[in-house]
């Protein structure tokens, strides 16, 4: 399972992300999502820690937990909704 993690600086680096959560555990992999368009990053991250026990003692510690001038949200990850091939339009 991945922890969501919203409300970003937009400065944040992978290697900044996984020191604040190698705090609580080992970190597998940080994803940081940047914009097609522009290239920048969008705000907001995902975590992969190596443990569920982990990842709560996480999510509990730092959920609202002010880093780099902002407030974090963290939460445990939603499954991606499956957005279906929507090209346009409703045909029948």
């Amino acid at each position: 399972m991945s922890i969501y993690v919203g409300n970003l600086s937009y400065e944040v680096t992978e290697a900044g992300l996984t020191s604040i959560f190698a705090e609580y555990g080992s970190v597998k992999r940080v994803q940081l999502p940047t914009d097609r368009e522009t290239g920048r990053m969008r705000g907001f991250g995902f975590v992969e820690m190596a443990a569920d026990a982990e990842e709560t003692a996480a999510i509990e510690a730092l959920d609202g937990a002010e880093w780099m001038g902002r407030d974090l949200k963290v939460n445990k990850a939603k499954p991606r909704e499956d957005r279906g091939g929507s090209f346009g339009g409703g045909r029948r």
